[in-house]
């Protein structure tokens, strides 16, 4: 059993805005770069690694490292110049690009549509999406659950206005469902895998909803002017991303001090991760823009974007 203490551990209070520790200029004079990471996922892996420093001397850069709790504050930071590079879901960007926020997407991660889905407590009387009608939700503004969400109410033929949704960052909305206030939890690994793990019933994953793909994001300006550089961030990352996916146990092992999450939790996260990072692709843009139209179309977002008008030519 996984204890509501342990998990909150992984979001010290600390960063009840979103960011943990950053703080920098909007340049990355120095030689410096600044990453943004959430605590799980392939940036995270590749700083336990500990191997990007060396990778990027030769090019006259070293490494900073940021802790954020989800994507939207994290690109709330890249668009304050407080980082240069770091990695989302599919949501915040669409929300960013829609601000303003000056930033490019670098690369992809292929669709994980298992590592999102809807939960509700055990002994729920919701079985399918369309039992959701009128239950109170609870997701994260502007994650790339609250596309999922958004996503999967259509496909019962609902939209969000049939449910009563309520929007909380990743801690409160685990403490929510624990305690039983809420109905459902649409949520992202490895806090999807810790609800399944703690009790939790799967009504849906995204499987056939939203493809769930990560994404590299990096500060427009930053990758015009260091492109080996970010092209090395990303050459590293891929070769991260093929060790674990040789060895996901292992990898489990060797982040789980480091997160505090339980080690079954991320075993199970991590073997539901899609690695192989790659070049953006009209496909995928295509999946962005979608996105970005839906959420345009439900008013919440401010504007009408081109995805692609955010695309890297580096």
């Amino acid at each position: 059993m996984i204890s509501r203490r342990s998990f909150l551990m992984t979001a010290p209070a600390v960063a009840t805005a979103g960011y943990i520790g950053a703080g920098r200029s909007a340049s990355a004079a120095g030689g410096t770069i600044h990453l943004g990471y959430q605590k799980y996922g392939t940036l995270l892996l590749l700083k336990a690694a500990g191997t990007l420093d060396r990778t990027l001397a030769p090019l006259g850069f070293t490494v900073s490292w940021s802790e954020f709790l989800s994507g939207p504050p994290l690109l709330e930071a890249l668009n304050a110049g407080a980082i240069d590079f770091g990695i989302t879901g599919e949501t915040p960007p669409i929300f960013a690009q829609a601000a303003g926020t000056p930033f490019v997407y670098v690369a992809a991660d292929p669709p994980a549509p298992k590592g999102e889905g809807i939960v509700v407590p055990s002994g729920s009387t919701i079985k399918t999406l369309s039992d959701l009608r009128g239950r109170h939700i609870v997701t994260t503004k502007g994650s790339n659950a609250n596309y999922l969400l958004v996503a999967a109410l259509a496909k019962a033929g609902l939209t969000p206005k049939d449910a009563q949704i309520s929007f909380l960052a990743p801690p409160d909305a685990f403490a929510a469902f624990r305690t039983g206030r809420v109905d459902a939890w649409c949520c992202w690994d490895p806090l999807f895998a810790a609800a399944e793990m703690t009790g939790g019933q799967l009504v849906a994953d995204a499987e056939g909803i939203a493809p769930n793909h990560q994404f590299f994001l990096a500060r427009r300006s930053f990758a015009e002017a260091n492109a080996p550089v970010v092209r090395a961030v990303v050459s590293a990352v891929g070769a991260t991303e093929k060790s674990v996916a040789a060895d996901t146990g292992a990898a489990a092992i060797k982040l789980g001090p480091e997160t505090g999450i339980p080690i079954p939790v991320l075993q199970k996260a991590l073997a539901r991760v899609a690695y192989g990072v790659g070049p953006m692709t009209p496909a995928i843009f295509a999946d962005q823009q979608k996105i970005a139209d839906t959420f345009f179309g439900l008013g919440l977002v401010p504007r009408k974007i081109v995805v692609t008008d955010a695309a890297w030519q580096g």
